[in-house]
C-alpha cells in the first residue's frame, strides 16, 4: 500500500551522508578541503589559460569550460552539504531542491559532453597532426561547446519539467546529500514509468555516445602510437591517457551505478555520488593540467609577472629609473 499522498510540498528533509554523530567534524573538514581544491585549483586553471596567449588553442579552450562545468558542478550540491553537517538543518524548500536537481544535471551531464569532445580532439591531434589546425578551427571548437551547453540545458529542463508534474508521498526525507533525480522518483505516489523510461532511453543515449566517443578516441590513439616502437613514446602515452581514462572511468563507472544498474536505494549509491560529484571535479585539474608541460610554463610565467610587480611596488624609484634607462 502506497503512502499517504501529499499533492503540495513546500519543503523536502535531505538525510545527508551516512555519518555518525561524532564524525560530523572530520567529514566536514574533509569535504570543505575537497571543495575549496576544487574551486581553487579550475580556477588557476580558467585564470592561466586566459592570461597566457600560448594556451589559445582548442584543448585549452575545452579545457577551460571543463573547468568551469566542475566548479558549478561542486557549488550545486557541496556547500548545501556543509551547511547541513554544521548546523544539523536538513531541510530544502520545494524550489530550491527543483532548482538544484536542474543545475545538477545540467553540470553533470555538461561534464560528460566536454570529455567526449576533449577526447576527440587528442584523437584529431594524434592521428591526424598535419590536418589538426584544418579540422579544429576556431568555428567547429565553438559549435561544439556551444551544442554541448544547448543539448544539455534541454535535457536537463526535460527531466526537471517531467519530475514536477508528479505529486508526493507524505513521506518527504530524500535519503540522500543532495535533490537527487533517482531519490526525488523514489519519493513520489505518481506513476513514474515515463520518468524511468526517459532515463533509460534518452540519457542512456547521452551516456553511450559520449562513453563510445572517448573509447573510440583513446582506442585508435592507442592503436597509432604502438605502430612506432619507441619505449619513451609509449610511457608517455601510457602515462597521459592513463591518468585521463582513469578519471573517465571514475565518473562514468559510478553514474552508471546509480543511474541505470540500482535496483534499491542505499549507502553505496550515496558514496557512488560522492565519487562522480565531489571527487572527480576536484581531481581533473591535476589529471588534465596540472600535470602538463605547458600549463606548467604558464605557472612559472605567472610567478615571474607577480614577483616583478612585487618588486615594482616596493622598490618604486629604482623601477621608474629602470623603466627610463631602457626607453631611453
Amino acid at each position: 500500500m502506497r503512502p499517504e499522498n501529499q499533492s503540495s510540498v513546500s519543503q523536502f528533509l535531505l538525510l545527508g551522508l551516512p555519518i555518525q554523530p561524532g564524525q560530523q567534524g572530520v567529514f566536514f573538514s574533509l569535504f570543505l578541503c575537497m571543495y575549496l581544491t576544487t574551486v581553487l585549483g579550475n580556477l588557476l586553471i580558467i585564470l592561466l589559460i586566459r592570461l597566457d596567449s600560448r594556451l589559445h588553442t582548442p584543448m585549452y579552450f575545452f579545457l577551460s569550460h571543463l573547468a568551469f562545468s566542475d566548479i558549478s558542478l561542486s557549488s550545486v550540491t557541496v556547500p548545501k552539504m556543509l551547511v547541513n553537517i554544521q548546523t544539523g538543518r536538513q531541510s530544502i524548500s520545494y524550489m530550491g531542491c527543483i532548482s538544484q536537481l536542474y543545475f545538477f544535471i545540467l553540470f553533470s551531464t555538461i561534464d560528460v559532453f566536454l570529455l567526449a569532445v576533449m577526447a576527440y580532439d587528442r584523437y584529431v591531434a594524434i592521428c591526424h597532426p598535419l590536418q589538426y589546425t584544418t579540422i579544429m578551427q576556431e568555428g567547429l571548437c565553438t559549435l561544439l561547446v556551444a551544442g554541448s551547453w544547448m543539448v544539455t540545458s534541454v535535457h536537463a529542463l526535460f527531466h526537471t519539467l517531467l519530475l514536477v508534474r508528479l505529486s508526493f508521498c507524505a513521506d518527504i526525507t530524500i535519503t540522500h546529500f543532495f535533490c537527487d533525480l533517482t531519490a526525488l522518483l523514489k519519493l513520489s505516489c505518481s506513476d513514474i514509468s515515463l520518468n524511468m523510461l526517459v532515463i533509460f532511453l534518452e540519457g542512456g543515449f547521452i551516456y553511450l555516445l559520449s562513453l563510445g566517443t572517448i573509447l573510440g578516441s583513446y582506442i585508435h590513439i592507442g592503436t597509432i602510437i604502438l605502430r612506432v616502437p619507441s619505449t619513451k613514446r609509449l610511457l608517455k602515452a601510457f602515462f597521459t591517457c592513463g591518468s585521463h581514462l582513469f578519471v573517465v572511468s571514475l565518473y562514468f563507472g559510478t553514474a552508471a551505478s546509480v543511474y541505470f544498474f540500482s535496483s534499491s536505494w542505499d549507502s553505496k549509491d550515496i558514496i557512488a555520488s560522492v565519487m562522480y560529484t565531489v571527487v572527480t571535479p576536484m581531481l581533473n585539474p591535476f589529471i588534465y593540467s596540472l600535470r602538463n608541460r605547458d600549463i606548467k610554463q604558464a605557472l612559472e610565467m605567472c610567478d615571474r609577472r607577480f614577483n616583478f610587480f612585487k618588486w615594482q611596488s616596493q622598490n618604486p624609484l629604482t623601477a621608474v629609473r629602470s623603466t627610463v634607462r631602457y626607453v631611453s
